[in-house]
């Protein structure tokens, strides 16, 4: 018996959907990683050199150089301000390092330099990338398509040219050129970065299509019905781009004070130096006690009070598998209160599989029987339900016959020649009689959420076969993690139809939800609950999410089976598309969060008391830097808590993972 299992056809291997090309801004291409990157590489090389004792004049110049690469770029933008009337913190840190200098603190001056030199480059390179991603959605819609002429030709046309009312030929593999409406032909089409349903739909005359998706084996002709700079996927592109201008990034707790502390902390210096010289003391003493004054008072302890424990989260939530884009992004998903997830490819692995096999009774076939007399036919075809089936035959190691005589009919299965006798798979539609054991087992299977493809031997049912994308193993104890810790059962946004995304919920303990959605639907959905206060976490994995992750308080994208603008719009990543890892995620920003206050709380008691001795008394100034680098240490030792592997808690397993 000849297998036909490896012998893919040459067109299938190339994947179920083409790629758009993407476009990727180079992190060096941004100067403000340039510049970064200099200055850390000058401060690591100087660094042992200044600890080892080695002669001041191997490491003095390697830290200006350090300060020079790090601090001209804030430095300018916070002289800039200053014309607006703006202390920008920046340019404080700026003059407190070069104050740390000035008395001798060369290290510590460097240090501050190079954190908010690398902040600002982490900070471009994601506005980059974002942008990158926006621009790279334009490319899913083709360049080009062809316009049929009134005498009965044709020519491409530039695809923007096309006016309401042309219709244009949409050949088989093509993506679709505008959005209309189909007045000839059938065919399957794959509208997965639309709707992000896991399976072609069958299009016909009178059905609607969308830009951007792509067309099966059949030919087209569709009557464009929107201009195409009105489409969905161009409404997609200016959502995304909309929220991303609109939702400005929470500002981490330090950021909210930064005006009053920077000018308090201006005034409070200039007071230390001017009041003694008013009363008659002498300049030196003076200009010493405001220089010790400006380091005890430098916020590098309140400033290391907030990134070290989000730093450690990130690199801990890295390490499982979740990458949190910014600082910002992991003190954010702590403040979630509601979630939304996406149902393809989120609470299910996105891929059809053959969940059933169902033989008639008379048939003569077992389930391994039906299978591979399935897979014969189902062999040459394309489409994913017949992978599904190819594949659920090589996994129980089945050897199916050749198939000849192949025909696929759009929207209703394939026949194919097997042994001599003709055999169909496809649609349950296309049984004459809607009585009997074959439609009492087709409405079984559809009433579990599956699709049934009936299997005919010479124009006999010999058996029905069950196909659906699988729950992902995790899914139901993530929903209830989730629940758990926003005190809200998530709600289900999906484009799939209302049965199979009810049933999907029941499964996942879900009650709410929302089907048949389109992007902007889905996006309408968060905004109307961020409307009602709401701080929503949006998890989803295709072009379709998108906007909607961008409109949310904060978005998570599914890294396996992720489109590029769901992985570049939302602000973290699943890499290893492990769902229960986002229960994981919230629950350890939540952690990093309470340490953030924690170290304020250190920091201040520390800049309180030394501020306090400086004023009332006489501070040494070793003895201020000593307490200054020691409130450093503590607030960043205890951040760094959180790098330890018992930091990262499973909630939907009830424990530490």
């Amino acid at each position: 018996m000849t297998s036909v299992l490896d012998q893919r056809p040459a067109s299938a291997a190339t994947g179920p959907r083409p790629a758009a090309p993407r476009r990727r801004t180079r992190a060096l291409a941004l100067p403000e990683a340039r510049w970064a990157l200099a200055a850390l590489v000058l401060f690591l090389i100087a660094l042992p050199l200044n600890l080892l004792g080695a002669p001041a004049w191997l490491w003095v110049p390697l830290f200006a150089a350090t300060y020079i690469t790090g601090g001209w770029e804030p430095g300018w933008e916070g002289l800039k301000a200053l014309k607006d009337k703006t202390l920008d913190v920046d340019l404080l840190m700026v003059v407190a390092a070069l104050g740390a200098a000035a008395i001798g603190q060369v290290l510590d001056g460097a240090l501050l330099i190079v954190i908010f030199a690398t902040s600002g480059a982490l900070e471009a390179v994601a506005t980059a990338r974002t942008a990158d991603s926006v621009r790279g959605l334009l490319d899913l819609a083709p360049t080009t398509a062809t316009r049929l002429l009134p005498g009965g030709g044709e020519e491409s046309v530039p695809a923007e040219t096309l006016r309401v009312g042309d219709t244009i030929l949409v050949r088989p593999g093509e993506r679709v050129g505008a959005d209309g409406q189909i007045v000839d032909g059938a065919s399957d089409v794959d509208q997965a970065t639309i709707t992000g349903e896991p399976l072609p739909m069958a299009k016909r005359a009178g059905d609607e299509v969308f830009a951007g998706t792509v067309n099966g084996t059949g030919a087209l002709r569709v009557r464009v019905e929107r201009d195409p700079a009105d489409s969905v996927i161009a409404r997609i592109v200016t959502m995304v781009e909309d929220a991303s201008k609109t939702k400005a990034p929470t500002q981490l707790f330090i950021e909210k004070i930064e005006q009053r502390y920077s000018i308090g902390m201006v005034i409070a210096t200039l007071a230390v130096f001017a009041v003694p010289l008013a009363f008659g003391s002498a300049l030196q003493p003076a200009l010493l006690r405001a220089m010790t004054f400006m380091i005890v008072a430098s916020p590098c302890a309140v400033v290391l009070s907030t990134m070290p424990p989000l730093l450690s989260a990130i690199a801990n939530a890295g390490r499982h598998g979740v990458l949190a884009k910014s600082a910002v992004v992991m003190e954010r998903l702590g403040q979630v209160d509601a979630v939304a997830l996406d149902k393809t490819g989120t609470l299910t692995e996105g891929m059809p599989q053959v969940t059933a096999v169902r033989p008639l009774p008379g048939s003569g076939l077992d389930e391994d029987g039906l299978l591979a007399l399935a897979a014969a036919a189902e062999h040459p075809s394309e489409h994913p339900l017949a992978r599904a089936v190819v594949d659920a035959a090589r996994d129980r190691r089945l050897h199916p016959h050749e198939a000849s005589d192949f025909t696929s009919t759009p929207g209703q299965g394939v026949s194919a020649t097997v042994e001599g006798r003709t055999v169909q798979v496809g649609s349950p539609a296309r049984l004459p009689d809607r009585a009997g054991p074959v439609p009492a087992a087709v409405a079984e299977l559809e009433q579990a959420g599956q699709t049934a493809v009936l299997v005919l031997r010479d124009e006999r049912p010999v058996g029905v076969i069950g196909v659906a994308d699988r729950l992902r193993p995790d899914a139901a104890a993530t929903v209830a993690a989730l629940t758990e810790l926003t005190g809200r059962t998530p709600v289900l946004l999906t484009g799939d139809n209302e049965r199979a995304a009810r049933h999907l919920a029941a499964q996942v303990g879900i009650t709410d939800v929302r089907a048949g959605l389109l992007p902007e639907d889905k996006a309408a959905a968060v905004r109307g609950w961020e409307g009602e206060g709401r701080r929503v976490l949006v998890v989803g994995d295709g072009v379709n999410d998108a906007p909607a992750l961008a409109a949310a308080h904060t978005g998570i994208a599914m890294g396996k089976a992720g489109s590029d603008l769901a992985l570049e719009t939302a602000d973290a990543v699943v890499v290893r598309d492990e769902l229960a890892t986002i229960p994981s995620v919230v629950a350890l920003s939540r952690t990093a969060r309470r340490l953030v206050v924690q170290n304020l709380v250190i920091a201040g008691v520390f800049i309180t008391a030394l501020v306090a001795w400086d004023l009332i008394a006489t501070l040494p100034l070793p003895l201020g830097v000593a307490g200054h680098e020691g409130s450093t240490v503590i607030v960043g030792l205890n951040g760094l808590r959180l790098l330890r592997e018992a930091a990262w808690t499973n909630p939907a397993r009830g424990g530490a993972a």
